[in-house]
């Protein structure tokens, strides 16, 4: 999150902090002011009565384009940011007018230069809004490639240098329209893994606050260095350099691939379930972040996406009817990316992604958050009696990953307990917590006979393991990148590209096999199998497997059970996480990289 002046206008992965409600306003013809406009832009230069009649028309036209394209833009503040469908028709009429403003002023460009005074940073103005359009449309809907419209926008405008002039001019709020145009750019280049661009951005928004705060004694010097502090950590957050032979970093996208995820076997009966709702929520007290996104929401955001697709080619554009043909491959499951809310927030996302839940479809709840204990010994021990996870209470919490109430009458009012979660167990719920409570979570009682399954995070991780919570929890980049979290627990920071691909090839072939354990096992409670014939839970079981298989093997994760990942309902330990067959993997892997010595030969034995 952005604070202060640098926040009011960053791009906002959110919940919406105001009332939410429909903006469906109609946007009159505000002519009186458009008139007016007219006369002060045109009587200074030269007489009115001079201008002919056509360039009038056109001055005229592009000032009404100008001031609906602005009231519908700011309405979309006010649309309510849960529910998938009543904000589709404003969005598509927001598209259409900036579209007309956009060529437009593209056509008339000479006669709007000679008669309006139309600057080079109006026009850039107009593309950033409708970057931001793009970018948050993304946000409504999940699809990647309209990420990549968004870059083209913003790229066209550094390209063609429309904010150049911004800095000759004595208006210190143009120059921050310029600041918050290079953070919305970098937030775009994240997701994209641009991180070429994120660098070369980050080198000139760090010259523009420098030339900005010289040249104007402003408040807002502190957050934006702030600003440039948080994307700094954020691209340095993996714990893992891949390398090139000539030492260039290598980019990699951990986005789910058509060869991503392991194929089923003809013949695995799996159900038929398909994700369609994800909820991440992060609300860790001293983590990495950017722009309202922790880096373990960034990192599980990546692990719900299919790589972009050419849009023009897959995609109708926003605002326009649906076309009969669906794409050629299944779409992204839609996500709602929570940062730091409150309780009452959480639950009105989460009532209205359960509305709106599919039939056969799966939602999906990521909760990476401080853990909440409880306090004492309690008569009974429901859902309600062993804590949970923290929400957002607006009160600063003191140093300590830990909450522990000092009235022991009463339980934490700002915590998510397993049991707030029993209303939606009604469909297919599919739960990962990453906290230091999430043992609270292993107690759960299915009420309703659907699919439900919990993959819980180690309470603890060893001593010896160096901290990096700060830069994310080991738990989570398992779940996103099982090399590049395998590499770290190995002792390994740095990785040549060949080396690197070749235990990727491995990786996918241990996959397949964690796939056959499951699928082949006689004893695994059947909602295992019924998230399974979904690409991106059948991706994630498989990769937290692995994990607990990993941690289960390692010499330094064996001196506490703690230290390891749990699950609701338990996987049968001898089939899976303990398989010999995939110990034997594992030690494979280890061999390939030179660091069998930090993992136990024969684990069974020690039971």
């Amino acid at each position: 999150m952005v604070r202060g002046a640098a926040r009011q206008r960053l791009p906002r992965t959110g919940p919406a902090s105001r009332a939410a409600g429909p903006a469906e306003k109609p946007c009159r013809k505000r002519r009186p002011r458009t008139e007016f406009a007219l006369k002060e832009i045109m009587s200074s230069g030269g007489a009115e009565d001079d201008i002919p009649q056509a360039e009038r028309k056109t001055v005229t036209d592009f000032c009404y384009l100008l001031d609906k394209s602005k009231q519908l833009f700011n309405g979309l503040r006010d649309l309510p940011q849960y529910g998938q469908k009543q904000w589709q028709s404003y969005f598509g009429r927001t598209f259409d007018v900036y579209t007309k403003l956009w060529k437009f002023q593209q056509q008339h460009r000479q006669v709007l230069d000679n008669r309006y005074g139309l600057k080079r940073w109006q026009i850039g103005e107009i593309a950033s809004k409708i970057g931001q359009l793009y970018y948050h449309y993304y946000l409504r809907t999940s699809e990647t490639s309209y990420l990549n419209e968004a870059f083209s926008f913003y790229s066209a405008i550094r390209q063609r240098s429309y904010y150049s002039q911004v800095n000759k001019e004595d208006r210190p709020e143009l120059v921050v329209k310029k600041l918050r145009y290079y953070a919305r750019f970098i937030v775009v280049c994240l997701l994209l893994n641009k991180m070429d661009v994120v660098k070369d951005l980050v080198k000139e928004l760090s010259d523009e606050i420098e030339d900005y705060t010289h040249r104007f004694n402003t408040e807002d010097q502190v957050e934006w260095n702030l600003v440039l502090q948080e994307v700094a950590a954020f691209i340095e957050a993996d714990p893992v350099m891949v390398l090139n032979d000539d030492n260039t970093i290598v980019i990699t996208s951990n986005r789910l691939s058509e060869t991503g995820a392991p194929l089923l076997e003809q013949g695995m009966i799996v159900g038929q379930l398909a994700l369609a709702d994800a909820l991440i929520i992060g609300n860790c007290n001293n983590q990495v972040k950017f722009s309202e996104l922790t880096i373990d929401m960034f990192r599980m955001l990546q692990a719900l996406e299919r790589e972009p697709m050419n849009l023009a080619s897959q995609m109708n554009k926003p605002g326009m009817q649906e076309s009969t043909e669906k794409p050629a491959r299944r779409e992204n499951p839609h996500k709602y990316l929570l940062y730091k809310p409150t309780f009452s927030q959480l639950y009105t996302f989460l009532a209205a992604s359960f509305k709106e839940l599919p039939a056969n479809s799966v939602l999906l709840i990521y909760l990476s958050a401080t853990g909440v204990f409880p306090s004492g010994r309690s008569d009974s021990e429901g859902p309600y009696d062993f804590g949970g996870v923290l929400t957002n209470s607006n009160r600063d919490i003191i140093n300590g990953d830990a909450i522990h109430k000092r009235n022991q009458s009463y339980k934490e009012m700002h915590c998510l307990h397993p049991g707030d979660l029993y209303p939606f167990t009604r469909k297919p719920l599919f739960i990962i917590v990453d906290s230091s409570n999430s043992v609270a979570y292993k107690n759960f009682t299915n009420l309703f006979g659907q699919p439900l399954v919990c993959l819980l995070s180690p309470t603890a991780y060893p001593k010896a393991l160096q901290d990096q919570s700060q830069r994310g929890s080991l738990f989570t980049l398992f779940l996103n990148n099982p090399l590049m979290a395998f590499l770290f627990v190995s002792g390994l920071s740095s990785m040549r590209r060949g080396l690197w691909e070749k235990c990727q090839d491995y990786l996918r072939k241990i996959n397949r096999d964690i796939a056959q354990l499951l699928t082949h096992s006689r004893s695994i409670d059947q909602s295992f199998l019924q998230f399974f014939g979904d690409e991106f839970l059948r991706l994630l079981l498989t990769r937290f497997i692995f994990c607990s298989a990993t941690m289960r093997m390692h010499k330094i994760f064996r001196q506490e059970t703690r230290n390891y990942p749990e699950s609701y309902p338990q996987l049968p330990r001898d089939e899976t996480v303990e398989n010999p067959h995939l110990q034997k993997h594992i030690l494979e892997l280890a061999s390939i990289l030179d660091v069998r010595n930090v993992f136990l030969e024969n684990t069974l034995d020690d039971y």
